[in-house]
């Protein structure tokens, strides 16, 4: 860290142990079983400050190069995706959770319906939507990230893609996605509800169905909405209907199904 008038005199913060990239497969194994080794994602690699004594023109922009090779990929294999929709929702839960249960039925319904189920592709709600598209017999498709803590992928996918970096796997879900069904999550899910609205509110993307499902957890958020970011004019009242909200799995599929019916372009990006 520079030494500037803001930080002089500051005593540097404690910071998780983090590794050089191993140079051979024993190292890498050596190091993953270090006690509480935290991995170095390419995520972190390039969104870092620059030190000092970083030769950052020449690698990030080197790092390019594997930015757009994860594109190109990620193209190719989700290219003949046209009736996409994804699940969202929290890593943490439980087959036995009552939200489990209601996304696999919700990824049964959907590829009952004919559209392509797309996830994060680990577990908890991500694997429930992916379980329910198999149930169907439909697409199951996975968007794994590769994370400081490894995310094994669910077993239950018909195509599973890796990605380095967070904002080329969004790309692939905005890009492939005709609906979002959000179920209750954490800040994860919060990126992943926020960035459509973002998008459609600014016209960045044309409209299409975002689905919120369980009233019970997002009525806080709702409440929030309307009585401070509306009520401060930070939003304006269309805004607030970007939102369906649901506590059913066949509404939710109903609800795709007109929106996209509506749409001029057959899909729900209308």
């Amino acid at each position: 860290m520079a030494d500037t008038k803001a930080n002089k005199g500051r005593k540097p913060r404690a910071s998780r142990k983090i590794n050089p990239e191993p140079e051979t497969v024993a190292e890498a194994l050596r190091q993953d079983e270090e006690q509480g080794y935290w991995r170095l994602t390419d995520d972190e690699v390039l969104l870092r400050s620059p030190e000092p004594d970083d030769d950052y023109k020449t690698s990030d922009s080197w790092r390019v190069l594997r930015i757009a090779s994860e594109f190109v990929a990620g193209f190719d294999d989700l290219a003949t995706v046209t009736r996409g929709v994804s699940i969202f929702g929290s890593a943490r839960t439980k087959p036995t959770d009552h939200y489990y249960k209601m996304a696999r039925e919700t990824g049964r319904l959907l590829g009952e319906s004919g559209f392509d189920v797309i996830t994060g592709g680990g577990p908890g709600i991500m694997e429930a939507g992916n379980r329910g598209a198999m149930d169907a017999g439909g697409t199951s498709i996975g968007c794994n990230i590769e994370l400081p803590m490894e995310q094994d992928p669910n077993p239950y996918q018909t195509s599973s893609l890796s990605f380095k970096y967070f904002f080329v796997r969004k790309t692939m879900f905005i890009k492939y996605s005709n609906a979002y069904v959000i179920f209750p999550g954490g800040f994860g899910t919060m990126d992943e509800l926020f960035e459509p609205l973002t998008l459609i509110q600014t016209r960045k993307i044309r409209n299409f169905p975002v689905v919120l499902f369980g009233s019970q957890y997002w009525r806080g958020l709702l409440q929030w909405l309307t009585s401070t970011m509306l009520n401060e004019k930070m939003i304006n009242p269309d805004d607030l209907g970007l939102m369906y909200l649901t506590d059913s799995p066949k509404d939710t599929v109903d609800f795709i199904i007109e929106t996209c019916m509506a749409s001029n372009n057959g899909n729900g990006k209308k």
